[in-house]
């Protein structure tokens, strides 16, 4: 199973961290030991004083394919979910200031927590989902799928050219505006429309 990341898919969410928005999706992976799952704690790592949440829509992938058209993109998925991509902001800045991957600013253990999914015939469109994250009852992100610079069917057929999608893989399609820190006792809640979809309490 492999976890596919998206970059600065939301225009303002670029914008709010002095990015360019990129042309073509920017890709990038996290290993399957970054997953977080059932409800379980995020403990604090010790390597980062900055960790920042990132509300994203995941997509799970239903069955294998490779250099999938566009328009056929839509029968590879079934479900949509919610997830949290972890990053560490000081790491991350550290990193890239000196030209190396940052990778072990995104890519470390638990840093991609997951939530519930809802099957795509329960939404009315594809391209209209709201979904929004709380932190500890306040709202802090809200976002729209209609506005993803890359639509699902682009990223499942530009992800395909380069690496064979396989049932079960994951694509975290990106954050809108909202980005920020957390901090030891803080809760994460996740919804798509009213639906409360992921919880995750910091340690």
């Amino acid at each position: 199973m492999k976890i596919f990341c998206i970059g600065r898919n939301y225009s303002e969410h670029a914008a709010e961290l002095n990015n360019d928005v990129p042309t073509t999706p920017m890709v990038f992976m996290k290993p399957h030991t970054a997953l977080l799952v059932d409800g379980k704690p995020f403990y604090f790592p010790s390597f980062s004083n900055n960790i920042h949440y990132e509300i994203e829509l995941v997509l799970k992938i239903g069955k294998n394919g490779k250099n999938i058209p566009k328009e056929f993109a839509s029968s590879y998925y079934d479900e949509i979910g919610l997830g949290i991509d972890f990053t560490a902001r000081d790491l991350q800045q550290e990193l890239k200031s000196q030209g190396f991957p940052w990778e072990k600013a995104k890519a470390f253990d638990n840093s991609a927590v997951l939530g519930g999914f809802k099957y795509k015939n329960e939404f009315t469109s594809n391209i209209d989902i709201t979904f929004s994250l709380n932190l500890n009852d306040k709202p802090v992100q809200i976002g729209n799928s209609k506005d993803l610079i890359f639509d699902f069917d682009t990223l499942i057929s530009h992800i395909s050219e380069y690496f064979t999608l396989q049932k079960g893989d994951l694509i975290y399609t990106g954050t809108p505006a909202g980005v920020g820190p957390v901090k030891i006792g803080d809760r994460l809640e996740g919804y798509i429309g009213v639906d409360k979809l992921l919880d995750c309490e910091i340690k």
